[in-house]
């Protein structure tokens, strides 16, 4: 099995011997540093796995940041599969062994949050971003709702008049009135029933994407932005590896905007497709771990698998 745990959904995958899947089950975000109810979300997930399961792949959001909230983590964990082999690591650790089989390179995610994980391919790996919303998160998903939600306050404020026509799109995308003067009560009203700010706020970003590709000026200025952000990303980890040569891949809802991909492939090369999906970065730990036979055939049977099932790239 495997499971990829992040900030705004959790999703588990349990794979049978012959290459078929077993079991899909999916829940809400699993981050310990923002998901109050990351232990059920959890358990619930541990729960539905049946009792022959060999070994485990585990990707966790937070993982690896904090002592406390990692020893939590492994304590749910333990008690929820004794006696079971398993792979514990980041989950952006966890889309780097997907996107690359294993091999070197370099794994941007963007998704809720933001950050790259580089690996050598000799043991050597590192680490650039990933510090939340509080103190970074550049380029991510929440990053670019939360610079669209502060250009349309500027726009009902009368702060920038350079950039109105972002704000009639984005009232449509949100339901919001046409009216001025009702639309900063309806923004604060939607605002004031959010349940999970940073993932709704994160959702904002598929509208800026679709509005950047239908040549909105500011909209376009944002994910540019996002771009030269992300792009520091992957430079900064190929230098803290002294391997400027190393490829880059992609995860995350962000990423898979091609207007973003192409800004960031200016400055940093074209991006190698992910050879799994996240989740089967797990399914591949997992599999080695149980003692399964996995080359190249297999991993190209795991994508198939995945693809059909809706859990490609």
């Amino acid at each position: 099995m495997a499971l990829d745990g992040g900030g705004s959904k959790t999703l588990l995958v349990v794979l049978r011997q012959d290459g078929a899947i077993a079991d899909i089950g999916r829940a809400g975000g699993s981050n310990p540093f923002d998901q109050p109810l990351w232990r059920e979300t959890l358990s619930g997930l541990f729960a539905r796995l049946p009792p022959e399961t060999r070994a485990a792949g585990l990707g966790l959001a937070g993982f690896g940041e904090s002592s406390t909230l990692n020893q939590r983590q492994r304590a749910l964990i333990s008690a929820s599969l004794p006696n079971i082999p398993l792979s514990l690591t980041n989950d952006v650790d966890m889309a780097c062994t997907a996107a690359f089989a294993g091999q070197k390179g370099v794994l941007l995610l963007s998704g809720t949050g933001s950050m790259a994980w580089a690996t050598d391919g000799q043991g050597h790996h590192c680490r650039v971003g990933g510090w939340g919303s509080l103190f970074g998160d550049e380029g991510s998903a929440f990053w670019i709702g939360r610079k669209a939600l502060g250009l349309v306050t500027e726009l009902l404020d009368g702060r920038n008049t350079q950039d109105i026509a972002f704000l009639e799109p984005f009232q449509k995308a949100l339901d919001l009135p046409s009216d001025l003067t009702r639309c900063g009560p309806a923004l604060l009203e939607w605002y004031g029933n959010l349940t999970h700010e940073r993932s709704a706020v994160a959702a904002l970003a598929r509208i800026v994407a679709r509005l950047a590709e239908q040549d909105c000026p500011a909209a376009i200025r944002m994910m540019r932005e996002a771009a030269t952000q992300l792009a520091a990303h992957i430079q900064t980890a190929r230098r803290k590896l002294s391997r400027p040569e190393l490829p880059w891949s992609y995860a995350g809802g962000t990423l898979q905007s091609c207007f973003l991909r192409e800004a960031i492939s200016e400055s940093c090369g074209t991006p190698v497709a992910p050879r799994l999906p996240p989740i089967g970065g797990g399914l591949l730990s997992a599999a080695r771990l149980a003692g399964w036979s996995v080359d190249a055939d297999w991993i190209d049977r795991l994508a198939a698998t995945l693809e059909h099932a809706g859990l490609g790239n």
